[in-house]
């Protein structure tokens, strides 16, 4: 797990908050109680020093309830790249799914891993609705990754962006300045057909503003300005796509190798020529 390396000047409250220990603990007694038969055969203080090396490795998640996966930022991280070691033979192997087979993969790892949630990373890779058709692994896991790791940041630049799109003033926490709404007014009466997305300033500017205060991980804005100052205009799915593709924000999350490198893993081609 990723440590703050000025966790030493936090208060005990901050570092608790920080690094989620009480999340680990208070799961690590559950399972100990459900499972107390089973562990307590070798040992509490072995069990305790077992789980939290799982958490640490990342392999904690592995078959865990979906609730579980998501409720921090390392249990996610740690899925994501948990999905790729298990499935990147797939990707190196060329083959295209579709999006129900994407789903029944994960599955395979979280049980009641929902559906949606694959329907919505697959979304933007086929740019809405053509969700039957097929993906590559390296488009779909990027995807994935963004709708899964920042799925309440998603959800909320959604709201945003259709706001935007129907000419309403978004309910962020930034007023508009005047320039926005005469902008935003002015957008709203274009014919809907005529515009591709929404201003990309105006959408910019709301998503810093939700930014400033928003409790849950978000993409860096250097990397979302970077992105919508590279054009006038911009759809939702047309933006999570750039942000599912840059390097930086990959980098960010730390769960998957750069693009050129998803493929690459010799510990696992040396084990499966050893098999």
């Amino acid at each position: 797990m990723k440590m703050n390396t000025d966790r030493f000047s936090l208060t005990v409250d901050e570092y608790l908050a920080e690094t989620n220990v009480l999340i680990y603990l208070n799961d690590a007694v559950t399972q100990l109680l459900e499972h107390k038969e089973e562990y307590t055969q070798f040992g509490v203080v072995r069990y305790f020093a077992e789980y939290f090396t799982s958490v640490k490795n990342g392999n904690h998640v592995l078959f865990r309830e979906f609730s579980y996966i998501k409720v921090t930022p390392h249990n996610r991280e740690s899925f994501i790249h948990t999905f790729w070691k298990c499935f990147r033979q797939i990707g190196k192997n060329g083959d295209l799914l579709a999006m129900s087979e994407y789903s029944s993969l994960l599955q395979l790892l979280c049980p009641d891993f929902p559906t949606e949630m694959v329907q919505n990373a697959a979304r933007i890779v086929l740019i809405e609705d053509a969700t039957d058709c097929l993906m590559s692994f390296s488009d779909f896991i990027y995807a994935f990754q963004i709708q899964f790791f920042y799925e309440e940041f998603v959800e909320s630049v959604s709201v945003i962006y259709q706001d935007l799109l129907s000419g309403k003033s978004p309910n962020t926490v930034i007023v508009p300045t005047s320039t926005s709404v005469e902008q935003i007014s002015s957008a709203a009466s274009e014919e809907p057909d005529a515009q591709e997305g929404v201003d990309s300033s105006i959408f910019c500017e709301c998503i810093e503003g939700l930014c400033e205060r928003f409790k849950h991980k978000f993409p860096s804005t250097v990397a979302i300005k970077e992105i919508l100052e590279s054009s006038q205009r911009v759809s939702f799915y047309g933006f999570l796509m750039a942000l599912a593709k840059h390097e930086g924000v990959n980098q960010d999350i730390g769960a998957l190798p750069n693009k050129s490198d998803l493929l690459i893993d010799p510990e696992m081609d040396q084990e499966l020529e050893r098999l």
